[in-house]
């Protein structure tokens, strides 16, 4: 594989700017980075620095002020919304601070959500999401709801979920940030794991310099820019 096939995401004089009242308040001030495939990039910097307000536009979540995002060669803004959406789904894992489960439904019915969205059978999206929450160790938590689980337990279904699909990308935002030290140290491993056995390409936003130290490579944010 050449260095140019190598790339999976390269991003290129990124800005974004947010109105507020008749002010422009400038977050990314033209963000350069070329992301490798299967690699394991973290992204450090103080609250404010623009780590999530990058991560959301690498996800597609929101759109940039200027700049080029390309995903595999592809310029990602070109693309239609509804396009989008289907290129997100498809392509592209999150996984947040916050679980995001939903309280009504099982670790099954959560975690198959995206394939049903990517109109999977319900039978095919069914074993997929019982493939990995067996992968990320949930193997005995299939029809438990999330008030039924432990905190770490809701994360590895949210990961699981982030997974289900097989995206090229998974973005993690604080994927630790409200766990204790033990249950962190635990998904630091499983995210690592899952990153070196499926070799999809994580980039994680952290505090944690545990976790930091595990990626390959760390970025950091200052004022907008790296």
């Amino acid at each position: 594989m050449n260095e140019k096939q190598d790339i999976l995401v390269s991003v290129h004089a990124l800005y974004k700017s947010f109105r507020k009242d008749s002010r422009i308040l400038p977050i990314l001030k033209g963000i350069d980075l070329h992301i490798k495939r299967g690699e394991m990039l973290g992204v450090v910097g103080v609250s404010g620095a623009g780590k999530s307000t990058l991560l959301h536009l690498l996800g597609a979540l929101d759109r940039p002020s200027s700049g080029n995002i390309y995903f595999d060669g592809i310029d990602l803004f070109k693309m239609s919304s509804a396009r989008i959406a289907e290129f997100r789904n498809k392509r592209i894992g999150f996984v947040f601070q916050l679980h995001h489960l939903l309280p009504e439904f099982t670790s099954i019915e959560n975690t198959m959500m995206p394939a049903l969205i990517m109109r999977q059978k319900r039978n095919k999206a069914v074993e997929m999401a019982k493939h990995i929450l067996a992968e990320v160790g949930l193997a005995e938590r299939f029809h438990h709801k999330p008030g039924e689980l432990s905190g770490g337990e809701q994360q590895r279904v949210a990961i699981a979920r982030a997974l289900v699909n097989n995206p090229d990308l998974v973005l993690a935002d604080e994927p630790t940030g409200n766990l204790d030290s033990e249950t962190g140290r635990s998904i630091h491993e499983l995210i690592c794991r899952l990153n070196r056995d499926k070799k999809q390409t994580f980039v994680i936003v952290t505090h944690n310099e545990t976790l930091a130290g595990k990626m390959d490579r760390v970025v950091r944010l200052v004022d907008g820019r790296i």
